[in-house]
């Protein structure tokens, strides 16, 4: 019912408006189809962002580029919280919170990267991060066993027994 009265005004229209000789009036009836000579409009690829200045999950390659970024530290008194998440499993490549200025290397095999609390973070040219020599945590372990150690002997000194 729609179509006939669509065609009828169509008809309507090229009558009292009439047209021009040469010129064909469209059939609103008859769906368009597109001229293959026109040319197309093709939206660019966006460029991942190498600024990242607020809270979130960015995908790196899509969202951010990879690279070695530095931020001045948390916003306000607060913490700085960023993670580093792997490809494919998701799992956790590194993170830390902190109130000191970070800088982190996304590699561009990681999968995302999330901020909370910080200041913006800007890709940077500088060298990457120091990796840790896996030293220190051995050292912080000895010094535990050595301050255990002397609270047990302390507690024995006192007749108290350590703890098994």
């Amino acid at each position: 019912m729609w179509v006939k009265k669509a065609a009828i005004a169509a008809a309507l229209l090229v009558a009292v408006a009439g047209a021009a000789p040469g010129v064909a009036i469209a059939d609103p009836t008859t769906p368009a189809t597109p001229d293959p000579a026109a040319p197309t409009s093709v939206a660019p690829a966006a460029t991942p962002k190498t600024t990242i200045d607020a809270d979130g999950i960015y995908a790196v390659g899509t969202d951010i580029a990879p690279g070695v970024y530095t931020t001045a530290g948390p916003v306000g008194d607060g913490a700085c919280f960023w993670k580093r998440v792997g490809n494919p499993d998701g799992a956790t490549i590194d993170n830390a919170l902190t109130k000191k200025p970070q800088t982190v290397q996304i590699d561009p095999t990681d999968q995302s990267f999330k901020t909370n609390g910080c200041q913006p973070w800007q890709l940077t040219e500088g060298a990457p991060p120091p990796q840790e020599s896996g030293l220190a945590p051995v050292i912080a372990g000895l010094q535990l066993q050595a301050y255990m150690a002397q609270l047990n002997a302390r507690a024995a000194a006192s007749g108290q027994a350590p703890p098994p």
